[in-house]
């Protein structure tokens, strides 16, 4: 083992239990994004008890602290995410909320904690430069999407994700590259070139009711509409190009209420994935025209909800051999894989990636299918444990020697968008909300499918 990375291996081995018990008590604690009321608590309880002062969010969970080595250099964030999921086939759910941990964000929240207590390390900070801020952050699973257009709504947040939300705040400005590691399967350190990027859609199929026996052709069908949207969106799937990775995947939230009744109203909602933002915007549009005819056939009407969920993940390629290096010092080479091909999962990481380096590796120790019944963890010491070795050695290979890993990492480095204000904009243009199909005067029809 490089002698730099001993000091924290050491800590982190000395105080492991804290990291392990965070990751029990967080696991029996579920709650979904912008909720995590309890884990932020609890990190916070854990973080002053090892001295770091917060800056809390307030109005919604989480928080950040920085630690200054003293010496002028770049500013590297570390995430841990604390939310769960929902998913009431799980055995160990919250029996009420449905919620599970079935993504595994506890353990990163456990080796958050474990990264900051190797940075309480006697010398932990001697030889780096620069600062390192560690973010227990919201929200990254898109679900619960009405609570958040409520949030919004009320003005307590403008972003659904965590880590949007963070940025429009102000809490990454002066940071110059992040990272954060993921839970994973098998006893392994992965990571892929990068991951898709999505839109999340919400489409309200209107139509007019009628009785479903006795005249249903005084009605026009909303679910029918908004089956013959699906027929057409999906007969479209062969013009998706292999290399923008589109994924499309809608179901019915609202498809009627009344057995005996014309349905006047079904909501469908999904997201469109992709590897590039203009790759997400092309075949969302496409998505939406296919709706938008298919109501018109059916004498119906449809208003599109379009809103930008997360960017395509990016993994930054020096970022990658940094990481894959410092693994390499606590794992046979054939543990360690970072360079996985591009997979088509979405994470709000990538939102940040397009306004700075970043990379987001995972750390096997888990079992099952993540976001399944079926997901727990089997090896809490290598999922959180040694995940927080990993992370703390990787921020000392950046800041060391004059931070010149990290000042290579910027000098080469491919961010899409110059600042987190041109970023916003670009978003913003892509999200689209208005009615989708207009009845003329004259007998024609108006579809309109984007901005």
């Amino acid at each position: 083992m490089d002698q730099r990375y001993e000091k924290y291996a050491d800590q982190i081995e000395k105080h492991k239990q804290k990291i392990l018990d965070a990751e029990r008590h967080i696991w029996k604690n579920p709650e979904t994004g912008y909720r995590e009321w309890k884990t932020h608590a609890y990190m916070k309880e854990q973080f002053e008890a090892l001295g770091y002062e917060l800056l809390e969010a307030g109005d919604i969970p989480g928080f950040y602290t920085d630690i200054d080595t003293g010496i002028p250099g770049p500013k590297i964030a570390v995430f841990g995410e604390m939310d769960s999921l929902i998913n009431f086939s799980h055995p160990e759910c919250n029996p009420e909320t449905g919620a599970v941990h079935s993504c595994g964000h506890h353990c990163q929240c456990a080796g958050l904690l474990g990264v900051a207590i190797a940075l309480k390390a006697p010398g932990a900070l001697d030889g780096l430069c620069g600062s390192i801020r560690l973010i227990a952050v919201p929200a990254e699973e898109g679900i619960e999407i009405e609570f958040r257009r409520e949030l919004k709504k009320q003005g307590i947040i403008q972003y659904f994700s965590g880590k949007m939300e963070f940025l429009y705040r102000g809490y990454l400005d002066g940071v110059d590259m992040s990272f954060m590691v993921h839970a994973g399967t098998n006893l392994e350190f992965n990571c892929p070139v990068g991951t898709n990027g999505n839109i999340l859609k919400k489409a309200t199929f209107r139509g007019k009711a009628a009785h479903a026996g006795g005249k249903p052709h005084l009605g026009n069908n909303a679910l029918y509409a908004a089956q013959t949207a699906l027929t057409a969106a999906n007969a479209l799937r062969e013009t998706f190009r292999d290399e923008d990775h589109i994924r499309f995947h809608p179901i019915f939230t609202k498809a009627g209420v009344a057995i005996n009744a014309i349905p006047d109203e079904v909501v469908s909602e999904s997201y469109v994935r992709g590897a590039t933002l203009k790759a997400v915007r092309e075949a969302s549009e496409k998505v939406n025209r296919a709706y938008a005819a298919a109501a018109a056939a059916m004498q119906c009407t449809v208003y599109f909800e379009d809103q930008h969920q997360h960017a395509p993940r990016i993994n930054d390629h020096n970022l990658r051999r940094i990481f894959s290096d410092v693994c390499l010092n606590f794992l046979h080479p054939e543990q360690v894989n970072f360079n996985k091909p591009h997979g088509a999962g979405c994470s709000d990481l990538g939102d940040i990636c397009c306004v700075m380096p970043c990379v987001h590796p995972a750390a096997g120790g888990c079992y099952g299918v993540s976001h399944s019944a079926h997901f727990g963890v089997e090896d809490p010491e290598f999922a959180c444990v040694l995940s927080a070795k990993v992370q703390a050695s990787v921020l000392c290979a950046l800041l060391s020697n004059d931070a010149a890993e990290a000042k290579k990492v910027l000098a080469e480095a491919n961010v899409p968008f110059k600042s987190k204000e041109e970023f916003f904009k670009s978003i913003e243009e892509m999200s689209f909300e208005g009615e989708g199909v207009t009845y003329n005067e004259d007998g024609t029809v108006t579809l309109r499918y984007k901005a």
